[in-house]
């Protein structure tokens, strides 16, 4: 049997209640419950060698099955499902059934074998959930608000009572959520250091430390890339020397984007940097996606190196 041969891609479809399972190329298939029995019946029944287990992010069903296989020492990988649809799509592959995805997202690992990597740990998943949970509140309260103006006497009051109970949880969970940073010696040293910059504040800063762990950890290049602010080249045909940023992860780019259009009045060096773009004949908006570029290289080199604004040299 050749090197080829005895490798072995496991493809699990998650869904809310199970796991379809497929195993390539024995070309094996069950399905067990999304749940730790069904786990521990799917580890029974997978080969004593496996090369690589790759499931899609499906919105955190994934993250009991990927952290019970990752803390039993096997090599998983959570997989975009926009890479995984257009695997599918490349192979011609139009039907959809559980199954079939499974199978497909086997081939996907084989073909492509994304990189191993460790699930979030859960103390830093917590953090960003909780994150997340923040934004709905503050988007219900905003909702809650418009709402409040067109609204007759017979609905206001039960409005305005809504609002009164989101502001609590919403001031609940931010202190909360204050707590749980300034108790971590690396979140807390982190929070300290993307203050110090004009334009982030706390919400900011939060969105940075629960979103992106990676930060400090990765080059420049790699950090923008995973963000999504990294130009990329679209030369094609007649199209010459377009760049465009595009993927990544969109509450790290909307925290970011927050950040850079005020910074862009009240940091001096980077409303110099927007303004030259501007008068260069950038649009505004390329200007600020550039701003914002400017701002993660800038966060990752000080939270590398451990130094505030201050200190770094822009």
């Amino acid at each position: 049997m050749s090197n080829l041969e005895s490798k072995c891609y496991v493809g699990i479809d998650v869904s809310k209640g199970s796991l379809d399972v497929y195993i390539h190329p024995v070309s094996k298939s069950l399905k067990v419950s999304n749940d730790p029995a069904g786990i521990t019946e799917l580890k029974k029944a997978l080969p004593k060698k496996v090369t690589l287990i790759v499931m899609e992010a499906t919105g955190g069903y994934e993250r009991l099955v990927a952290r019970a296989l990752f803390d039993a020492g096997l090599p998983v990988s959570i997989a975009n499902p926009r890479q995984v649809r257009d695997f599918a799509k490349a192979m011609g592959q139009l039907a959809k059934t559980d199954k079939i995805d499974g199978r497909l997202i086997a081939l996907f690992g084989e073909k492509i074998e994304p990189p191993i990597k460790a699930p979030v740990d859960i103390k830093q998943q917590e953090l960003e959930d909780q994150r997340a949970r923040r934004k709905q509140i503050v988007e219900m309260i905003i909702m809650e608000k418009n709402r409040l103006d067109k609204a007759s006497s017979i609905v206001k009051k039960g409005i305005e009572k809504t609002i009164k109970f989101l502001n609590k949880e919403l001031n609940t969970l931010n202190q909360d959520l204050q707590k749980k940073i300034s108790e971590d010696p690396e979140w807390s040293k982190k929070n300290t250091l993307l203050q110090s910059i004009k334009g982030v504040g706390p919400a900011v800063s939060l969105a940075l430390l629960a979103a992106l762990p990676e930060l400090g950890t990765l080059d420049a290049k790699k950090i923008s890339a995973l963000v999504g602010v990294a130009p990329f080249n679209r030369d094609s045909g007649v199209y010459i020397g377009g760049r465009s940023v595009w993927g990544g992860r969109a509450s790290v780019r909307a925290a970011l984007y927050m950040a850079a259009l005020v910074a862009t009045r009240t940091n001096p060096k980077i409303e110099a940097f927007y303004k030259r773009l501007c008068e260069s004949g950038k649009a505004k908006k390329v200007a600020l996606t550039a701003c914002m570029h400017k701002l993660l290289i800038i966060m990752n080199a000080m939270i590398k190196a451990e130094t505030t604004w201050q200190a770094e040299l822009v």
